[in-house]
């Protein structure tokens, strides 16, 4: 981000905090930082609440402020000073002692002063900001929302503005167009005939209606068919895990805040049934993550040979991971979601190779579903901190060298992001920008030195010496989930012909044209075709507004004109003009559109 940028956003959530102190003098301020677009604040209000009206008294105190020209001066107070000062806010205090423990010996504050001098102002902060208000470019308020103090669930809900900042009124008025652009696109609202999110289920956890779990089935189908096609094996796993398992990956260390409670399981039925607890006769089971443990046991589980690899192994496996409620969105972060994980196992001389295959692979995958545009980044570890990652130096450099040298092999333009690597070894992530302009990552191609190593993975190399095998995690989608709402959101709810759910939709004029409508839809599905029905006793015109809503590729409106003439006036949703085709060119135009993937 522009540094300039940083330090106005940052003020102006110094300038919103003020501004509302003085529509609500009682409030108590907890955080505001700076944000990609813009800002936040998080308020406490006791028994009030903000209303949409608020926001525009705000904005007005806002303009006042920045109108005043005041100065953003820094200051620094003692530990027992700055505890005096926020004596009643026990957000503030929070702030502090946590500081104190981390060896803190002085708070920084800025003060905000008016023309006359006067202090009118003060907030704990680190910085920086601007010099004066009159450095504040284009701004708006956004919206409300409730957010948990240290986004922490068993903490208070807070109030939480967020705010727009850009230099120019030019740019702040683009970016609010892309917001209404957005909107239009958001897999939320758009794909409500596809899937539900609802509370009583769960936070983070998909239903999926008819439509969307037809839709999830193609994707999952061509998924099998390009994986068996490309040298794949299949493999399954269950949605749980013995905790020993998790305790041997080091996910139970490493990763336990994101994975759900221990299951207990009673080894005996009879003493599950009457409750008797018994010492060493509990199981105890969580439910998995990731699938990478599971692959590791059935390699584990036979004797291979260098002659055997490489093995690729693949699974559409549902994944369990906590993520906090202020985080979900949509499908594009859930609780539960299904990985289409793969692992290939190899020697050191067939890496480079297996590399390139899967980086290939991840480019068939994305040119077959439409994604022109995404970014990659080369993910490598912190060399100042190297402590905190699996594995020697010989095989980090060893790997991360070779996953550049297949990236600029294969011309993939990629970006270098130091510090980023897992802590089990350097990767390739591919990242699909959002209609908000957000990134999320899709595809990923990681080096695994953790699994292979706590597992003690090993193959008879060709002198019959037991060796350490090389170990690639990758996925393509990512998620199912993820991967379907963006792309909703990149085809509009509309399809194209070969993905729609529903490929072509029958409308029948009248009650004596049903019998030709399914005669019709019969000769539709024998080509296997995704055909539905719209015979209801409403006007065509409904029925017609009905099947636009639903984006249905081809829609035939079948009256005595069809059926004598045997032609159809068809419109492909998207084209202005209406085309008349006899049943065999419009079977063969959507078998064409199918086969070519349009």
């Amino acid at each position: 981000m522009n540094e300039n940028l940083e330090k106005m956003r940052h003020s102006l959530a110094h300038i919103m905090a003020q501004a509302v102190l003085k529509v609500y003098p009682e409030t108590k301020l907890a955080i505001g930082p700076d944000i990609d677009n813009g800002f936040y604040y998080d308020f406490d209000l006791g028994d009030k609440s903000f209303i949409p009206e608020d926001l525009k008294k705000i904005e007005k105190e806002m303009k006042k402020i920045v109108a005043n020209n005041q100065k953003f001066e820094n200051c620094k107070l003692t530990i027992e000073e700055a505890k005096e000062k926020l004596k009643n806010n026990p957000y503030k205090l929070e702030l502090i002692e946590e500081l104190e423990k981390q060896g803190e010996s002085e708070i920084s504050f800025y003060k905000n002063i008016d023309g006359n001098g006067n202090v009118v102002f003060e907030d704990m902060c680190r910085g920086p900001h601007v010099d004066s208000t009159n450095q504040i470019g284009a701004f708006k308020l956004q919206k409300l929302a409730g957010a948990y103090w240290r986004g922490d669930e068993k903490n208070k809900m807070l109030q939480r503005i967020y705010g727009l900042a850009f230099a120019t009124e030019e740019e702040l008025n683009n970016y609010v167009e892309m917001l209404k652009e957005a909107e239009k696109r958001d897999h939320r609202v758009i794909g409500k005939n596809l899937f539900l999110i609802d509370r009583k289920v769960g936070q983070g956890l998909v239903c999926w209606k008819p439509k969307g779990a037809m839709l999830w089935r193609i994707i999952e189908d061509f998924w099998y068919k390009a994986h068996l096609e490309n040298g794949y094996q299949l493999v399954r796993s269950p949605h749980i895990g013995s905790r020993e398992l998790w305790e041997t990956s080091g996910h139970w260390n490493f990763y336990n805040d994101s994975m759900y409670p221990v299951l207990e399981v009673s080894k005996s039925l009879k003493e599950a049934q009457e409750g008797i607890q018994v010492e060493g006769l509990k199981e105890e089971y969580l439910l998995k993550p990731m699938n990478c443990p599971f692959h590791v046991q059935i390699f584990k589980s036979e004797q291979w040979s260098y002659r055997d690899l490489p093995l690729r192994w693949a699974e559409c496996g549902t994944v369990y991971r906590y993520e906090k409620s202020g985080e979900l969105s949509g499908l594009t972060r859930v609780r539960g979601f299904t990985q289409d994980d793969a692992h290939i196992i190899c020697s050191k001389e067939q890496v480079e190779e297996e590399l390139k295959r899967v980086a290939n692979f991840i480019k068939f995958i994305f040119d077959s579903f439409g994604f022109a545009k995404y970014k990659i980044y080369l993910s490598l570890r912190d060399p100042k901190n190297k402590d905190k990652y699996a594995g020697n130096d010989e095989g980090w450099e060893f790997t991360e060298n070779l996953l550049e040298k297949v990236a600029k092999d294969l011309g993939i333009e990629y970006e270098k992001e130091y510090g980023e690597a897992a802590f089990y070894g350097p990767k390739l992530d591919y990242k699909v920008r959002d209609a908000l302009g957000r990134e999320w990552q899709c595809s990923t191609l990681q080096f695994d030195f953790n699994l292979p190593e706590r597992f003690d993975m090993t193959f008879v190399n060709a002198d019959g010496e037991n060796e350490r095998p090389y170990m690639l995690h990758r996925a393509l989608f990512g998620s199912f989930e993820r991967f379907i709402g963006l792309l909703i959101e990149h085809y509009t709810g509309l399809f194209p012909v070969w993905l729609s759910p529903c490929q072509i939709k029958l409308i029948s004029v009248g009650e004596k044209h049903h019998q030709y409508v399914m005669d019709l839809a019969d000769q539709f599905k024998k080509e296997n075709f995704r055909v539905e029905m719209d015979m209801s006793n409403e006007t065509v015109g409904n029925k017609i507004r009905r099947a636009e809503q639903e984006k249905v590729p081809y829609m035939l409106v079948i009256g005595d004109k069809e059926i004598e003439s045997g032609e159809f006036q068809v419109r492909l949703k998207g084209e202005d003009e209406q085309r008349s085709l006899k049943l065999e060119q419009l079977i063969d135009e959507v078998k064409q559109k199918i086969e070519k993937k349009k």
